[in-house]
């Protein structure tokens, strides 16, 4: 198995981490909490200026025709700059879903995915057994399930009430609909298989959302621990502190290949995507509630105020670690892949192929 990065993916990578770093400035994310919708319609079209809403949409419809394991690196630095536009979701999630139904939506297909690729129209996706819908409000496509069933819904066809989030960027609603033959377009046995995959996806791209996170509230706090001065001395040249970083760094380091790892898995449709899944999710999630945890006791009482940049990264990592399941489901499959003789386990066995 070989999941390094092409040169053509680290320079995409680059580019798309340049943009983020201008225009998605903590003063813009600041700005747009005290929007009514807190998304920019100027935002989304530079994002589609960059060709990224296009980066899953089959090139029959308009776009790039990229995988997983292309995308993962975006998803990340999506994390690293707090974009509060529904990106990750509409790539790794809304048209992997929308693009995996039968030929006979084919009509829906061509309708909706050119208009994504294009920048036109965005997508909600609502997860079985969860009440809320991340930005609903913005979206022209809701898909949403009824049971095992997949429904294609129009943005006039629902009632949205919001709904509070911890993190100010994060927009929730109650979406109250009528399920239907009309806006039905996949059940039984395909509607499950359809919403297992899409919750892979949704944990894959909160998981490198988190590593994103993760590696900016690092970041923030080794400058701030070079900026402030105790005893005449940056704080971090204190070995207490360089510990604290360090451990977050280790962190870091050992939830990237579980990510990369679980990208590619999806990517190419192997066996135990679950499990992998599931392993990266809770890797980066780990690394990123340390991150908060120690950046947090490197600026002191100061990383809680409002003033502080810190505090939009680490309220972004602790609302994420809820999206698409929380880490005792994540932890519930790994115990019974591995209690259950589903896993291989050992050194020999860590990066096998599979399937």
């Amino acid at each position: 198995m070989d999941f390094t990065f092409s040169n053509d993916q680290l320079l995409f990578h680059e580019s798309v981490h340049q943009f983020f770093t201008n225009e998605v400035t903590p003063e813009l994310i600041r700005e747009l909490w005290d929007s009514p919708s807190g998304r920019s319609d100027a935002l989304w079209a530079q994002l589609v200026e960059l060709g990224l809403p296009a980066l899953s949409v089959p090139q029959g419809h308009g776009g790039l025709g990229m995988n997983e394991l292309d995308c993962v690196l975006i998803a990340q630095e999506c994390g690293y700059a707090g974009l509060p536009e529904p990106l990750v979701d509409t790539v790794l999630v809304g048209v992997p879903l929308l693009a995996a139904l039968d030929d006979d939506r084919a009509q829906l297909k061509d309708t909706w995915l050119p208009r994504v690729a294009a920048g036109t129209a965005r997508l909600a996706v609502g997860q079985p057994g969860r009440a809320l819908v991340a930005d609903a409000h913005v979206a022209d496509l809701l898909l949403l399930a009824h049971g095992d069933e997949v429904h294609a819904v129009p943005r006039a066809a629902v009632t949205l009430t919001a709904n509070a989030s911890l993190d100010p960027s994060r927009r929730l609603f109650r979406v109250d609909w009528t399920p239907g033959a009309a806006t039905r377009v996949a059940a039984g046995a395909q509607g499950r298989a359809l919403w297992a995959a899409s919750l892979n996806r949704g944990k894959l791209g909160t998981a490198a959302q988190l590593l994103g996170l993760a590696l900016r509230m690092l970041d923030l706090a080794v400058d701030y621990s070079f900026e402030r001065k105790q005893f005449g001395k940056p704080i971090g040249s204190f070995q207490a502190v360089k510990h604290l970083m360090a451990n977050v760094a280790v962190q870091i380091e050992f939830a990237k290949p579980p990510l990369y790892r679980a990208a590619y898995t999806i990517a190419h449709d192997q066996a135990a995507q679950d499990v992998l899944v599931s392993h990266a999710r809770l890797a980066c999630g780990e690394a990123a509630l340390l991150a908060a945890r120690h950046a947090i006791q490197a600026h002191g009482a100061m990383g809680y105020t409002w003033e502080m940049d810190l505090q939009i990264f680490m309220k972004r990592a602790w609302a994420l670690d809820k999206a698409w399941g929380g880490r005792g489901a994540d932890k519930a499959r790994i115990r019974e892949a591995l209690f259950g003789g589903r896993l291989a386990i050992g050194a020999g066995t860590t990066f096998a192929a599979a399937g």
